[in-house]
């Protein structure tokens, strides 16, 4: 597999690993994010259809380092991986920030001590619910 090919996948790879084994900000399950990202893919097609046409091409990629598969407008496929990659990852920071911060519309992550029937004595945020 090209070189451009294999860190394109392996950029998704890491993002999601990083998403859902360590930030765990739900993201992904939002419709929101969904409709937010292809929002992004939309221009990102408009502009990088323009950049990377085969007719008049601005930017141009080694045919070693890829694979030779463009959708639509000769745009290569690698370029949505790492779009996505990018996007994904910019999300998720986004709300850890904002969870950081304090943002009241994003729920705080979920305290591992604030579990329901913990026992007596134990301390919980749940407590009194």
């Amino acid at each position: 597999m090209p070189e451009y090919t294999v860190l394109a996948v392996l950029s998704v790879v890491a993002v999601l690993a990083y998403e859902l084994r360590w930030a765990r900000t739900g993201l992904l399950r939002r419709r929101s994010w969904w409709v937010a990202l292809g929002i992004c893919y939309a221009f990102m097609v408009l502009v990088n259809g323009w950049l990377t046409k085969l007719s008049a091409p601005i930017v141009r990629y080694d045919a070693d380092q890829r694979t030779p598969w463009r959708v639509p407008w000769d745009i290569p496929v690698e370029d949505y991986l790492f779009g996505f990659s990018l996007m994904v990852l910019v999300g998720v920071l986004w709300v850890r920030a904002g969870r950081r911060l304090g943002d009241p519309r994003e729920p705080a992550a979920p305290d591992p001590e604030a579990v329901p029937g913990a026992g007596a004595g134990t301390p919980s945020r749940l407590a009194g619910r």
